[in-house]
């Protein structure tokens, strides 16, 4: 029995997901549909393509190997596709874009909204998680980043410089000693990330913003600034967030205020397909703009 294109469609989505479950729900599919079609394609190559554990389905190295395979035929039959006749006026089918959640969440929802409004069959899914992307995996067909990766086969470009700064909520600084100074912020509850959580060096601000301690923490800025909106603390946001909380403003704007970047990160042969650089370009128009308008409300 020659495996089957859908059962290697199936098998990718298993690989990503590590999971029968999420495998299903990606492709519309029941689970254990999902684990007979595995089951058959292991049995049509006489190989064991994944080994169960508490967490999950993992590769064994004939799977591995048959997965940059299987990635090489995606990106092929993508391409193809890509080269159809068309009226190549609207974008449609399903585009994957993951990113840090701070970017997710004040960012990204207005941009990709005004994306899918041009364009009526595009089907845009954002996925926000606090760590870097595993993009050979195809967990989405693209992501943002705040540093550029080094290795991988990977196309990077930047897409715009954004500021942080220092903010709580009036409501804190109403019932707290005075800031003045760096100093007097020992004498203050400060908000921030889980220090060995932290996934990319960009993120790591305590030293450059001269905080020393944190007493809140998360591994995910949403949460931060859902604490510092609710006057728990101070701490250091996207200026681009700054919006979406009510009566948050800067602390000591003089002294304490970083620059990072976002980078756009797809795969490198990716930049052949005219759906996904279309795409791209709105992506990283949009969110130029967007940048702007929002540090420009604050």
């Amino acid at each position: 029995m020659e495996p089957q294109w859908d059962d290697l469609k199936v098998f990718l989505a298993v690989a990503r997901f590590e999971s029968l479950s999420a495998a299903g729900r990606t492709l519309k599919i029941d689970p254990a549909t999902v684990g007979r079609r595995i089951t058959r394609l292991e049995e049509a190559l006489k190989l064991p393509l994944f080994a169960k554990s508490p967490q999950g389905y993992g590769l064994t190295a004939q799977g591995q190997r048959l997965l940059e395979r299987a990635l090489r035929a995606e990106q092929e039959m993508a391409a193809a596709l890509n080269d159809l006749p068309g009226d190549g006026a609207h974008l449609s089918g399903q585009i994957r874009l993951g990113a840090p959640d701070g970017c997710a969440n004040f960012l990204l929802p207005q941009v990709c909204a005004q994306i899918a409004a041009q364009n009526p069959d595009l089907e845009v899914q954002i996925v926000a998680l606090p760590r870097v992307f595993n993009l050979s995996r195809r967990e989405a067909d693209m992501a943002i980043a705040v540093s550029a990766p080094l290795a991988g086969r990977l196309s990077v470009q930047k897409i715009s410089d954004y500021k942080l700064s220092l903010v709580a909520s009036k409501a804190y600084l109403e019932g707290a000693p005075p800031i003045n100074s760096a100093d007097d912020l020992r004498y203050h509850r400060i908000v921030g990330y889980i220090q060995d959580m932290i996934f990319d060096k960009e993120l790591d601000y305590m030293e450059e913003a001269g905080l020393r301690h944190v007493d809140l923490s998360s591994n995910s800025v949403s949460v931060q600034f859902s604490w510092i909106r609710q006057g728990m603390g101070l701490g250091i946001v996207h200026d681009f967030s700054i919006p979406f909380g009510q009566d948050i403003v800067r602390v000591l704007p003089d002294h304490i205020n970083l620059t990072r970047s976002f980078y756009l990160i797809r795969h490198e042969g990716d930049r052949r397909l005219d759906r996904l650089n279309r795409f791209a370009e709105a992506l990283t128009t949009g969110m130029r703009r967007e940048l702007g308008r929002l540090e420009r409300l604050t």
